[in-house]
């Protein structure tokens, strides 16, 4: 997840005198204070963070979604107030994960809890589906679900069953050198372990944008040909299944 910039160290000596300065012209101004809630660092950060993973994959792929405009969008597991909120925005998606939610106060999301690892219901076929950042998560325990190394491909598996025939999945997770296990944060895999997983024969590669470990977004790559030596990186896959 993007973190925020952090401030340098002439930031932080000058943070308690600037804090005491600010109050003090508040005062003379007339300001009245309720509370004291002392923010020492805001002024020396940037505006916001427009880097990272998240903020690259959520954007770029809700709008690869508007543009192709598909019957029936569902999510697994994408983060709720980043990506499924910006698809939102625009069109309706269905939702799903092994947690609940809640009361959902979007007109355009609907929620469906349902822990992927299990076959899901013959009514669940769609045309587009999407799941960003969340299948490196499946078996690890991290989330309420079952225990299971495998888990990660048997999600990968229902997804699968659950597109049509010319639908469009797309996916991300982290990528790195080698396929390693962080327990019980995530894994995180080579950029081609994915043609390896049950039912990948059954897709066809449409594109692939990845986030480099600098945090910028770079498009229209191949998974075999990125540079040695990434570390935490995300890979954005677009496939369409035969």
């Amino acid at each position: 997840m993007a973190l925020g910039v952090k401030p340098n160290k002439a930031v932080r000596i000058l943070a308690p005198g600037r804090y005491a300065d600010s109050l003090r012209k508040w005062k003379q101004s007339g300001g009245d204070i309720t509370k004291t809630y002392k923010i020492l660092t805001d002024f020396g950060e940037s505006a916001g963070m427009a880097r990272g993973h998240y903020f690259h994959q959520d954007l770029w792929v809700a709008r690869l979604i508007h543009e192709a405009n598909p019957e029936r969008h569902i999510d697994v597991g994408s983060r709720i107030d980043g990506f499924v909120a910006h698809v939102a925005a625009i069109r309706k998606i269905e939702v799903m994960d092994i947690r609940p939610l809640g009361d959902v106060p979007h007109g355009n999301m609907n929620f469906i809890q349902h822990d992927l690892m299990e076959l899901t219901d013959s009514d669940l076929q769609t045309d587009s589906i999407s799941c960003l950042h969340a299948i490196e998560h499946f078996g690890l325990g991290r989330y309420g679900d079952p225990i299971d190394p495998q888990g990660h491909m048997k999600a990968f598996k229902n997804i699968i069953s659950m597109l049509r025939p010319g639908g469009t999945l797309y996916i991300s997770f982290p990528i790195a050198d080698q396929d390693e296990v962080h327990f019980n944060a995530h894994r995180v895999f080579s950029p081609t372990r994915i043609f390896d997983w049950p039912d990948a024969d059954r897709l066809s590669l449409k594109r692939f944008d990845y986030v480099g470990d600098d945090g910028d977004l770079y498009t229209d790559e191949v998974p075999r040909n990125l540079p040695e030596g990434m570390r935490f990186a995300c890979g954005i896959y677009c496939f369409e299944k035969h």
